[in-house]
């Protein structure tokens, strides 16, 4: 089999900081890489969360939500970038919904940016992907299966507005760890579908890294009639478009099937 390359010839390797949950969500990436091109390869590094994430079940809404914005703190992301640069990527993407757009629109993009000057890479992340992700396909209204608490929700909200993005619909579904969220089988994905769509949407969005959606992008559409952007989708297609690469590919979702469209949010 031919070799995927970049733009400049060189052989693709992506970088992806995870949130240090070890065994939710991450194995879901490289599902997806292997099904868009065996040969690519993904260099793993974990950004560890910040202190008190052990009591973190006996907070509040608030106080969780400010556990969730601490682990994009710039500290834990260069310690990961200047780590993953040992795998030498092509391109470095933050891997993490929460702790990329509760920081809002120009902190994600401030994040991808220390990312990119720490790794020496284009850098990303799963949040800046979404955005993206609907400029290429053209889409301006959304339906929203969050797996937040409602305030997590409502900031989310608020950075998709930021990016000229509305929210039509919403559903929140105030899961209880990545653990549990990358349990979820594809029933489980089917019926977020089917509670959160909205015929005003263009779009359904799955905004959480630790679900498993890489074997079902396909089922998600038909079942919604529409685009469905699952956070492992968005944060692989950004970060091969951001090298110059182009996949695609009928079978993982309309995203997928988008050719010579931009990549930058």
């Amino acid at each position: 089999m031919t070799e995927t390359v970049n733009a400049d010839g060189n052989p693709i390797r992506l970088g992806l900081l995870y949130p240090d949950t070890r065994g939710s969500g991450e194995d879901d990436y490289f599902t997806l890489a292997r099904r868009i091109d065996p040969a690519i390869r993904i260099g793993l590094r974990y950004v560890p969360w910040p202190e008190g994430t052990e009591t973190a079940h006996l907070l509040d809404a608030p106080g969780k939500r400010d556990i969730l914005r601490g682990l994009g703190d710039a500290a834990g992301l260069q310690a990961a970038a200047r780590s993953v640069r040992a795998t030498s990527p092509s391109v470095v993407s933050w891997t993490c919904s929460s702790g990329s757009f509760l920081h809002g629109l120009e902190g994600a993009r401030r994040q991808a940016q220390l990312i990119q000057e720490t790794a020496g890479v284009p850098g990303t992340s799963t949040s800046i992907a979404y955005v993206a992700a609907l400029s290429a396909l053209g889409i301006t209204r959304v339906s929203l299966g969050s797996v937040y608490h409602p305030i997590v929700t409502d900031e989310l909200i608020e950075f998709l507005a930021d990016a000229g993005i509305e929210t039509v619909h919403r559903i929140d579904l105030d899961a209880r760890s990545d653990r549990e969220l990358a349990s979820w089988d594809g029933s489980r994905l089917l019926d977020i579908v089917n509670r959160c769509s909205s015929p005003a949407a263009e779009a359904v969005l799955i905004p959480e890294t630790a679900l498993h959606t890489a074997v079902h992008l396909t089922d998600l559409e038909l079942c919604a009639g529409k685009p469905v952007l699952t956070a492992t989708g968005v944060t692989l297609w950004h970060a091969l478009r951001l090298i110059g690469v182009q996949h695609t590919d009928s079978r993982l979702g309309a995203l997928f099937e988008q050719a010579d469209q931009p990549a930058s949010a």
